[in-house]
């Protein structure tokens, strides 16, 4: 796999880190999540990673983590400014012993700025970057997308993003680096058509009255008449008129696609229209048409969805739940998630510090003083 042979330290932490780790794993990286010493984790994209579990509030823990480091190939962490170097586990303090070493730090608000000690979640970043103010239909407030696009898509997948570009460099000059990767900066920089585009007229308007925000007819979801919902985007001239041959409505019936005051009415209309049959008869009118109409689907249907099939979107684990297959898919290095359970908070302690040298009197030590945990399963 492309990762392979890449050795990753992850600081256990929220959503956004364990994603940028999952997707280091996926594609061949070790990856060794360093826990808390306590029950459970919180973290559901740990496949294919192993935990060490270590009090770092002990210095011998620390020093432990400062032994890793030197020969990891990438810490990863998603503290505030300034824990880790409280630690001793700052970029200054490991890079000093690993010239080599790429050294992540994922965040929300960033590593320096008046945001930059508060806490916050997705839904602050995104507002900070500009972007939760251009969502949301007309006349209502803004909506957050869930938390997909500064936690994972501006957070994590831009640090892993990030973590990958230093490695190539890396190759080049023998040195490593920081990578500093702000949940707002990514936000921002997604959002990067949104800002230049404006200038073309998509924006021009009020929120959710603009041609991509909910405010065209022809940009929109509608209610089928069970319940469901198909989502349709015909933006050019040529797919807006196979979505009227679908609808059965002559073009000379309507106004000007693109008359902004008409938008309202159509829209009535185009609701009404798919409103009269269930999505199912509606995926046979428009499946295989360039009419860019598509069904909404759950999570669930989409794992079984013949496309989503094809393409081996969906990858089933272990236990026979459908999960969301690593992407982009390389030809020849290909990513091969693992379908096993999550590893539990200190499974492979034991067995990550003797491959890493240390002795099992030094191992002994640790787990006496606490500055170590290893589960059942670690210590077989």
């Amino acid at each position: 796999m492309a990762l392979h042979g890449v050795k990753v330290l992850e600081m256990a932490g929220l959503a956004p880190a364990p994603f940028c780790g999952m997707i280091l794993a996926d594609f061949g990286a070790t990856v060794i999540r360093v826990d808390r010493p306590v029950e459970h984790s919180l973290d559901t994209m740990a496949r294919g990673k192993k935990s060490l579990a270590v009090n770092l509030k002990q210095q011998s823990g620390v020093d432990t983590i400062r032994r890793l480091s030197r020969t990891a190939d990438v810490v990863l962490e998603p503290f505030r400014p300034g824990v880790m170097e409280k630690m001793g586990l700052g970029p200054g303090d490991l890079m000093k012993e690993n010239s080599r070493l790429i050294y992540a730090r994922l965040t929300g608000f960033g590593q320096k700025g008046s945001y930059a000690n508060m806490a916050g979640h997705d839904i602050n970043y995104l507002a900070v970057s500009g972007i939760l103010s251009m969502l949301g239909r007309h006349g209502e407030k803004p909506t957050p997308p869930i938390n997909l696009l500064a936690d994972f898509a501006g957070g994590g997948l831009m640090c892993a993003l990030g973590i990958t570009m230093a490695l190539l460099e890396r190759a080049q000059s023998g040195r490593g680096q920081v990578v500093d990767a702000s949940m707002v900066r990514g936000a921002a920089y997604l959002g990067t058509f949104l800002k230049t585009s404006q200038q073309l007229g998509l924006w021009s308007g009020e929120r959710g009255t603009n041609t991509l925000d909910s405010g065209a007819p022809f940009y929109d979801t509608f209610e089928t008449s069970d319940g469901q919902f198909m989502a349709v985007g015909p933006i050019e001239g040529q797919f807006y008129q196979k979505l009227l041959e679908g609808l059965e409505i002559e073009p000379d019936s309507l106004p000007s696609q693109l008359s902004l005051d008409d938008w309202p009415a159509m829209k009535d209309l185009f609701a009404k229209r798919f409103a009269s049959r269930t999505r199912a008869e509606w995926c046979q009118v428009f499946d295989g048409t360039d009419a860019c109409v598509t069904p909404i689907l759950s999570m669930e249907e989409a794992a079984d969805h013949e496309h989503n099939r094809a393409l081996g979107t969906y990858f089933r684990d272990d236990e026979g739940e459908a999960i969301p297959a690593p992407a982009p898919v390389l030809s020849r290095s290909t990513a091969t998630p693992a379908t096993g359970a999550q590893p539990g908070v200190g499974q492979h302690t034991i067995s990550i510090l003797l491959q890493a040298g240390f002795s099992q009197q030094e191992i002994d030590t640790l787990l006496r003083d606490g500055a170590i945990k290893a589960s059942h399963e670690s210590k077989l």
